[in-house]
């Protein structure tokens, strides 16, 4: 195949990811508006929202709750399977678009030369992590906000964030690219579901404190507030040695092979600094303070708003930026992005 016929591969297998995730994102609300008025029982809540998305049958073919149709709970069943089946095969073409990206430039090269190609890359390790912990810590209340979530910023990057396949600037051409997106990527990866946890505490207390009667509704099925506290709180402690190492460490390095400087006070080595700080103060207040419940979610929050102010906001409105290597439509996540 040629260099244009795999940037072509690569733009309409993003739509076709596009539309997957969209589908699966269909299949999970139906899912949930299914079982929007059934009670959020503990034979129920096993339908498909509380533990995995599997509905727990008994012996005799049904779930074991008295009052609930077994018709109904089998279509909440399929609408919650498809949903994850549509989610792995939405994560399998995205990750074709990324192969393609980087067969299509001349040399091959990883896709991670701009804005656009590192958004690509950030959105699938945030399904891909999902899909791996989904089981592990029984996420599938989570779905629908995930797969929005990685649709909304494949859209954002489609339309604002495009930029034609180019060679690596001198900058970017070196071994350590690889070490430090990659790194920078996973880490994001985990913040990213660390904050939507964080986000669905604040909500979970907030209408268990209003409406504690209430058992009915997408909240009625997340799982109680400690539980997604201590979810966030393991998000953040394997991204957190991640960014670490991407940020004090293969950032640093790259940065003093590229300008022979290990820091220059460049507004993205600041805010990635000044992420790391802020998770740095989450995780020492969680296991010295026992700083846990809406303060912890709250500074996981800050954090992940410097995250992705580090990656977008400083493209857009710093012009001093050593990481801003064309315009903002194809500014590159490179050392200590």
């Amino acid at each position: 195949m040629t260099d244009p016929s795999w940037e072509a591969l690569s733009q309409q297998a993003v739509a076709a990811a596009g539309a997957v995730y969209f589908l699966a994102m269909l299949s999970h609300l139906v899912e949930w508006s299914l079982l929007r008025k059934v009670p959020a029982s503990a034979e129920v809540a096993r339908v498909s929202a509380g533990a995995g998305g599997d509905l727990a049958l008994d012996e005799s073919g049904t779930s074991g709750s008295s009052g609930t149709d077994e018709t109904h709970e089998r279509r909440v069943l399929m609408a919650g399977r498809l949903g994850l089946l549509l989610t792995w095969l939405g994560a399998g073409v995205h990750l074709v678009a990324l192969v393609a990206r980087g067969m299509a430039a001349d040399p091959n090269r990883v896709p991670w030369g701009n804005m656009y190609e590192f958004t690509l890359s950030g959105t699938f390790v945030v399904a891909a992590l999902y899909l791996a912990t989904r089981r592990r810590f029984a996420l599938g209340w989570m779905a629908p906000i995930v797969v929005a979530t990685v649709l909304v910023l494949l859209m954002v990057a489609e339309i604002w964030l495009y930029a034609p396949v180019s060679p690596l600037t001198e900058a970017l051409n070196s071994p350590w690219l690889v070490i430090h997106v990659v790194s920078a990527v996973i880490a994001t990866g985990a913040f990213t579901l660390g904050g939507i946890t964080s986000v669905l505490y604040l909500l979970k207390e907030r209408a268990a404190a209003k409406h504690p009667e209430r058992t009915t509704g997408y909240l009625a099925r997340v799982p109680a507030p400690a539980v997604l506290d201590r979810v966030s709180y393991r998000m953040h402690a394997f991204g957190f040695p991640v960014w670490t190492f991407a940020v004090l460490i293969t950032g640093p390095i790259w940065a003093h092979e590229a300008w022979a400087s290990y820091w220059n006070w460049d507004p993205k080595e600041v805010w990635a600094f000044i992420t790391w700080v802020v998770y740095a103060a989450y995780l020492h207040a969680r296991s010295t303070a026992g700083f846990k419940g809406r303060n912890a979610a709250i500074i996981a929050l800050v954090g992940l708003a410097t995250l992705w102010f580090n990656f977008i906001g400083i493209n857009f409105f710093s012009s001093s930026s050593q990481h801003s290597y064309a315009d903002a439509s194809s500014a590159v996540a490179s050392p200590l992005d």
